[in-house]
């Protein structure tokens, strides 16, 4: 049955899955989810034959989702994925799916994260549990994930788990699953190793497959930009500048970064514009009619208040963040191109992100080409030849007047016409400078390197965890935090100092910290800057103008047991509980020890096995 003969109240989901899903923007299920909802509501085993990006998530999430008892604080869903890279995007699904239970949990676990934090997140009792094979396993060992109240099982991509190197330890999941628990495999491909733990596991299996569909859009040139997360605003203003548009929509996934990136462009000088989901009908419609009108020329739009977008000005695309599914991707591009118009979409991806690029054209059929961020000297190339042709305009007009105001102004500050001419042109271009500076690109050397295969080792199941020891020398929170210092290898970067309450006599070490941020944040460890450990409490300094739905979530992000609670350091005082402390200034001087993590010898993130 097809996905457009059922919706998704039909298949018999939850009021609390079907407002999320409307939120979301899902009309109807997609053949995979309407073909699997049903037998997994029904208690049956599945094998599910599908590519990534068919929407498989929600097959298997929304009708799991629905048998969970809120009741219950003990994991009931387990889904085991390849990486985690996969673990984190099916758990961000399930959350989005489960917005509106109350007192609902979901916990990615994975090699490389912090222990500690696991731990604490596990002793919550989270009712989903997505993780790779070698750490839950881990778990399972210790004896901290027991699955006495499991009611499902998925293995997510099972033929890349076996590519892997993990059918020992699936296997050795599934053996220790209750009996009567339900099981559901997903996998693209059917090699003979997957078909033998299906037989030897599974349960009268309901099997569907879905076939690959060719989704080009023939009309659509795609391309894709590589950039790290912290460049992308600089990237994006590049690329707007450099590129010939008209009307532009740019999609991102959170209303806050949808309003957040309008303003930022709004500061640069673009005529844009939000447009999400919580806005009123009559301000949704009143900004696409400017963008038709030519009153607008910039969409930061969400999927949901996307839907059936169609207006003839959009020649451009911008994916500013990679979708999580195919499907997305293609309702999001197919913005422009229509009606047989032509129309370009770019893709900024980070480094972590390539695999799902990579996704997107299998599922797509199509090639996604490579696109460089445009150099400094393009972007004032083509900003000198708008003021050119501005200027143009102007010549032909009556400038006698001006003539006589330039002789006045040259007599009057004793310079010549070419001087003055200088100095109005960079006074007119004053938001928009002509000459920009260089986008500091990461540097990959060994370290990063190291960083990788100690990441990979991890998720393919290495055992034990490394001791954190808390440092012998006390050093109590001063009474002010002082202010940021730069980054040593990014001098351009501005910087914020912030408070965490997690110290020294937590146990913490600067290693646990720089992984915290770096994995929750998605942010590269060579923009976090100096970090000062003292026993209570500890100071980080971070890029200016982080996105605020980020530091929020770090504010809730648990290290060694304890909330983080990040907030800017600004003037706040502090004294530790029991201790006084007195400053020889009102700077803090630097602990024994601790160093800014963009130096020469900064902290890599801890290696965490499992």
């Amino acid at each position: 049955m097809s996905s457009n003969e059922r919706t998704f109240r039909e298949l018999g989901l939850s009021e609390n899955l079907l407002r999320a899903l409307d939120e979301l923007g899902y009309e109807n299920p997609t053949p995979i989810q309407s073909a699997s909802i049903d037998p997994l509501m029904a208690g049956k085993d599945i094998i599910g034959q599908a590519q990534t990006g068919t929407g498989k998530t929600g097959a298997f999430a929304l009708p799991l989702l629905n048998k969970v008892d809120m009741k219950i604080n003990a994991p009931q869903i387990l889904v085991l994925a390849p990486t985690r890279e996969l673990a984190v995007q099916v758990a961000e699904a399930f959350g989005s799916y489960a917005k509106h239970m109350k007192g609902f949990h979901v916990l990615p676990i994975y090699g490389g994260q912090s222990m500690h934090q696991q731990l604490s997140a596990l002793k919550r009792g989270p009712q989903v549990i997505v993780g790779t094979p070698g750490r839950v396993m881990d778990h399972m060992r210790r004896g901290t994930l027991k699955l006495d109240s499991l009611k499902a099982l998925v293995l997510d991509e099972a033929d890349e788990m076996l590519k892997m190197g993990f059918i020992d330890d699936i296997e050795w999941v599934l053996e220790h699953k209750p009996k009567d628990s339900q099981l559901a495999l997903f996998s693209a491909t059917m090699p003979e190793q997957i078909k033998r733990v299906a037989a030897k596991h599974l349960t009268a299996p309901v099997n569907i497959s879905i076939a690959a569909s060719s989704t080009t859009v023939d009309s659509i040139e795609q391309r894709f930009v590589q950039v790290s997360q912290h460049n992308k605003l600089e990237a994006l203003v590049r690329v707007l500048e450099v590129e010939n548009t008209d009307g532009v929509i740019i999609f991102v996934r959170t209303r806050n970064s949808c309003v957040e990136l309008a303003e930022k462009l709004e500061a640069r000088g673009y005529a844009s514009s939000p447009l999400h989901g919580d806005m009123n009908q009559q301000a949704r419609e009143r900004a696409v009619e400017q963008l038709k009108r030519g009153k607008l020329d910039i969409l930061i739009a969400t999927d949901v208040a996307a839907r059936g977008l169609d207006v003839e000005r959009i020649g451009h695309v911008v994916n500013y963040d990679i979708p999580y599914d195919t499907e997305a991707y293609v309702h999001r591009i197919g913005r422009t191109g229509r009606a047989g118009r032509t129309g370009m979409a770019i893709l900024f991806v980070t480094s972590r992100e390539m695999r799902m690029l990579r996704t997107i054209e299998r599922a797509t059929n199509s090639r996604i080409a490579p696109m460089k961020v445009p150099s400094p000297e393009s972007v004032a190339e083509r900003r000198l030849s708008r003021l050119g042709e501005l200027i143009q305009e102007t010549l032909n007009g009556d400038l006698d007047f001006m003539k006589n105001a330039v002789a006045e102004l040259c007599q009057q500050l004793e310079v010549d016409t070419d001087l003055l001419a200088a100095a109005l042109l960079q006074q007119v271009q004053a938001e928009r400078p002509l000459q920009l500076p260089a986008i500091q690109e990461r540097q990959r050397d060994s370290r990063d390197e190291r960083s990788e295969r100690n990441d990979r080792s991890n998720d393919r199941g290495d055992r034990g965890e490394r001791s954190q020891r808390p440092r012998r020398d006390a050093r109590p929170a001063p009474t002010s935090f002082g202010g940021p210092e730069g980054l040593k290898d990014n001098p351009d970067v501005k910087m914020n100092r912030y408070v965490i309450d997690v110290g020294r006599d937590n146990g913490v070490g600067v290693g646990n910290i720089v992984g915290a941020i770096a994995n929750e944040a998605n942010l590269d460890s060579r923009y976090i800057g100096q970090i000062q450990l003292y026993d209570q409490v500890t100071t980080v300094d971070l890029p200016d103008g982080m996105p605020k739905d980020v530091l929020q979530h770090l504010r809730k992000v648990r290290v060694c047991g304890r909330p983080l609670n990040l907030r800017e350091a600004g003037s706040e005082t502090f004294v530790d509980s029991g201790r006084s402390s007195a400053p020889r200034s009102d700077r803090p001087s630097r602990p024994r020890g601790d160093r800014p993590a963009g130096a020469e010898r900064r902290p890599r993130k801890p290696r965490d096995n499992g």
